[in-house]
């Protein structure tokens, strides 16, 4: 789905059943030079959504019908919204409400009755912070990286256009078993140093297998990790057979992609870390790179082809 093309303004979807509301905020958000759409209810929103994607939606938590809560959250389960950042607007100063939209995808919240100066503040930071992150994933996707961040609830927070390709968006169409897998997985590693995480093997409908490795966790506390088609070559078998370089070089370049420190790719190859050492400058020299980072992203578009 398409922006709106042919304006270079901010496009914010404003859900609110009180005509009151709408129209104070109508005229604090044009005058700031921003766009306005209006939806009277969830289901208006969600209908809206379908032809236009906002750069922002501002949203009632609390509305007959469809509460703001639950829009929310069926927003963010679609992968092409999860990026519009959302505000929700309360007159409830109750901080469990607070939360419940945080919880639910909310960025930010702001409490009736509304302060237009304080409003555009917000609404301008959360824009901009979205068009950033929009603009990474971007260069992400068009790098041919295939990485997914997972929320603790199992749910994905984010994920590129390759990991979406060999996961999906739904991980309950993956494998019957996969879940509760993949929930041990997660669990595992988000209490353990990334040296001592192992992958995962997560089996798909079809009978293939994609492999996750860990990567650590993001800044908002995100399990991140890196998805590649499970292949019957081992990994290093695979890079030495696409790269210029030596089975065991395959080998060291495959551990080092996984985030392994030259000493625990020592000790897993049973070999000394001056050894070790010696084979990355070599595989450094052979793929023309100067760092381990640039090297793991020749890896990594390799093994996820």
């Amino acid at each position: 789905m398409d922006d709106v093309a042919h304006t270079d303004k901010h496009m914010v979807l404003l859900v609110d059943d009180s005509p009151e509301t709408l129209s104070l905020l109508i005229e604090a958000l044009e005058a700031a030079g921003l766009m306005t759409l209006v939806a009277r209810s969830g289901d208006a929103a969600l209908k809206i959504l379908v032809q236009v994607k906002p750069d922002l939606i501002l949203l009632d938590a609390m509305m007959p019908g469809m509460d703001g809560f639950d829009v929310c959250q069926t927003i963010k389960e679609q992968s092409e919204f999860a990026l519009i950042p959302i505000i929700f607007m309360t007159g409830l100063d109750d901080s469990e409400h607070v939360v419940r939209g945080l919880r639910a995808g909310g960025v930010d919240y702001v409490t009736k009755p509304i302060k237009p100066d304080e409003l555009i503040a917000r609404v301008s930071i959360h824009v901009a912070n979205a068009r950033m992150i929009r603009d990474a994933r971007q260069a992400l996707d068009g790098s041919g990286q295939s990485l997914i961040a997972f929320r603790t609830d199992l749910s994905i927070a984010w994920a590129s256009a390759r990991a979406t390709e060999l996961l999906g968006t739904d991980l309950n169409a993956l494998c019957p078993k996969a879940s509760s897998l993949l929930e041990g997985w997660i669990d595992e590693v988000s209490h353990q140093p990334l040296s001592k995480s192992q992958p995962l093997d997560v089996e798909r409908q079809d009978g293939s297998s994609v492999r996750l490795s860990s990567l650590g966790r993001s800044g908002s506390g995100d399990i991140l990790a890196r998805a590649s088609l499970n292949r019957k070559e081992p990994p290093g078998q695979i890079l030495s057979q696409k790269l210029p370089l030596s089975a065991r070089e395959g080998e060291v370049l495959a551990w080092l992609a996984n985030g392994k420190s030259n000493k625990d790719i020592a000790t897993i190859l049973d070999l000394s870390p001056r050894t070790i050492t010696k084979h990355v400058e070599q595989i450094f020299t052979k793929l023309g790179v100067e760092n381990r980072t640039a090297a793991a992203a020749i890896a990594f578009s390799h093994l996820s082809a």
